[in-house]
């Protein structure tokens, strides 16, 4: 297995501990592989069994709590590892910091979840339940998996069969989620396992903790503050709106070790992307697997940004398949004179004589997009050249607006709110929801200096009413991608 990109640096700082007095490796096992001893269910206790050395969960609603010897069953600080293997739609998790509790969900500590392919919930194995979500599968159902989740002081990280997925530091004074007063806070508490229903079946081979000194300070500093926008992503995830920005860039000084310490520090899962069109830095199916290889085993989206029309006879289709999604723009197309432009770059658009005419052909084009080529999003949506922008409203007629949204809608494809552009206008974007549209998160950065959190996509949620279910997720549970849909028009493999 590669060695995960930001094992060394992200997530070094305060990993080798000392062992406690007294400990050998410092490593217990909190399940002896044979009975409950140590642990307490709490609801439906005959949801948990111990079959071939494994803890199986499988019954109606129940949390198994340790309630053991070990540090009295209170840590504050510690490496927990478990080991887990989820059946095919099932939902489960493992907390920490928490309290035996009758009934319910647990209202104290943390939850990191286990969640492969459960299709009503798009939070998905190893997320900081809430508070720093991912929305990809990484783990098949069925086969074994490892979580390790570490605390110290006011830092959590997880990793998940070693890639470091969550790494969340609590602002000093804690941001709590209305509601989740206890729930949220870090503090010290026993370990629990979750059966979430009768049709979520978990098995665990191994828990075991590394308990840490409780004065541990905080690796690398409690310097977090929750701002207006660290409040808005966490409470919007609480609610259930991806929070994924799926048009970033490593351009410009901006690394993919940058980008994944951003996205973790944030709360914002990315998809990253790399520009494939003539041109480009990637013109060829060699390039494009070259990209999803160096991006396999990192906590993000693998993105195709196809460039120029061209694109769909430079790869193929089962080259393109290795990418989570597609996505491309209406801003590079030929005019009915022949003229081929980009449309952001103000030499090749030349003087419009006519914008009329441009706009008729811009709607034509991005139909034509929307309706043939195999993309998923639709992105930098209703751009216009800077000699119309001005005029954004009137040239986008209601007419005009309308071709857009139908043909998005009846093939599919998601509608970007473009961060770096602001677009849709507010509007247009109503008008798009009115029509059945989804819609996405997206950045489209230039380097590391405009890379923001998606202030004007987080803005719009209020301004538009959007709900959660507005929003499109890449690779869930029973969809499609577009080219499984459309891959026929791709060069052959």
């Amino acid at each position: 297995m590669r060695e995960p990109l930001i094992s060394r640096r992200a997530f070094a700082a305060g990993l080798a501990v000392a062992p406690l007095a007294g400990q050998q490796d410092g490593w217990v096992s909190l399940f002896n592989g044979r009975n409950l001893d140590g642990w307490r269910a709490a609801e439906g206790p005959n949801s948990w069994k111990v079959v071939d050395g494994q803890l199986a969960a499988d019954g109606p609603r129940s949390h198994l709590f340790y309630a053991g010897p070990v540090r009295n069953a209170g840590f504050k600080n510690f490496e927990l590892e478990v080991e887990a293997r989820a059946l095919a739609g099932a939902n489960s998790g493992v907390y920490f910091h928490t309290a035996y509790q009758e009934k319910d969900w647990p209202n104290q500590g943390f939850e990191v979840q286990i969640n492969n392919s459960q299709a009503s919930e798009r939070k998905k194995t190893g997320s900081l339940y809430n508070l720093r979500n991912t929305y990809k599968q990484f783990v098949r159902d069925g086969e074994w998996f490892k979580l390790d989740i570490a605390v110290r002081g006011k830092r959590v990280q997880v990793r998940l069969n070693g890639m470091p997925l969550v790494d969340y530091v609590e602002p000093v004074p804690a941001y709590i989620p209305p509601g989740m007063e206890k729930a949220r806070r870090l503090g010290s508490g026993t370990f629990a396992l979750q059966c979430h229903d009768p049709g979520s079946k978990v098995f665990y081979r191994s828990v075991r903790v590394l308990p840490l000194p409780d004065d541990l300070a905080t690796p690398g500093g409690e310097n977090v503050a929750a701002d207006d926008v660290f409040r808005r992503i966490i409470d919007l995830g609480v609610r259930g709106y991806p929070m994924a920005d799926l048009h970033v860039h490593l351009k410009s000084g901006f690394n993919l070790e940058q980008a994944i310490a951003k996205s973790q520090r944030d709360g914002l899962m990315y998809g990253i992307a790399e520009n494939c069109g003539v041109g480009n830095a990637v013109t060829d199916d060699a390039g494009a697997r070259a990209f999803v290889e160096r991006l396999r085993g990192q906590p993000v989206f693998t993105a195709m940004q196809a460039e120029g029309r061209e694109w769909t006879g430079m790869f193929s289709r089962s080259v393109v398949a290795l990418f989570d999604y597609v996505f491309t723009d209406s801003m590079t197309w030929t005019d009915n004179r022949g003229r081929r432009m980009r449309t952001w770059i103000p030499r090749e658009v030349g003087t419009i004589a006519d914008a009329q005419e441009f706009m008729d052909t811009l709607v034509d084009r991005a139909v034509a997009i929307l309706e043939q080529e195999p993309i998923d999003i639709y992105v930098n949506p209703t751009f216009l050249p800077d000699q119309l922008a001005k005029d954004y409203e009137t040239l986008w007629t209601e007419a005009r607006r309308k071709r857009i949204v139908t043909a998005a809608a009846a093939n599919g494809v998601a509608i970007e709110i473009n961060d770096r552009y602001k677009l849709p206008s507010p509007s247009f974007i109503q008008m798009m929801k009115a029509g059945g549209c989804k819609f996405t998160f997206g950045t489209n950065n230039a380097g590391a200096a405009d890379m923001g959190r998606d202030e004007y996509g987080l803005r719009m949620i209020d301004e538009c009413k959007l709900t959660s279910q507005d929003f499109w997720v890449p690779l869930a549970p029973g969809s499609t991608k577009a080219v499984d849909r459309k891959g026929g028009m791709l060069k052959n493999a």
